[in-house]
């Protein structure tokens, strides 16, 4: 019996690969045994990054919080305090955004709370 390949399938796959290279350094877009190392640890990094990327983005807004904040004498922590026992219900991101780019809306929040 002779073998049998399915070479339709091996070359799609190959080409599936190839197509997520492209734009790859040197060998890494177009040699099939670089390009598919180079793919997989991409996509590790990218479900890894999935992940980190909130944590990124919640430290970012807590730096932006604490800079608004301090501009009005309450350090981060402390506004954050006086904001849940004021039953104020915003979370960092809209805090943020106020802190950025409404300081008086961000300021009307910190007379709040005071």
């Amino acid at each position: 019996m002779p073998r049998s390949v399915n070479n339709v399938a091996s070359r799609a796959r190959r080409k599936k690969v190839l197509k997520k290279a492209k734009g790859f350094w040197g060998r890494g877009s177009n040699v099939w045994t670089v390009a598919k190392n180079k793919v997989e640890k991409g996509m590790q990094y990218a479900y890894r990054d999935r992940k980190a990327k909130k944590r990124e983005f919640r430290k970012l807004w807590i730096q932006r919080i604490n800079a608004g904040a301090r501009e009005y004498g309450l350090s981060y922590s402390q506004f954050m305090g006086a904001l849940k026992s004021a039953g104020i219900d915003l979370n960092r991101k809209v805090l943020a955004d106020l802190a950025m780019n409404q300081p008086d809306a961000f300021k009307a929040v910190i007379d709040k709370v005071k």
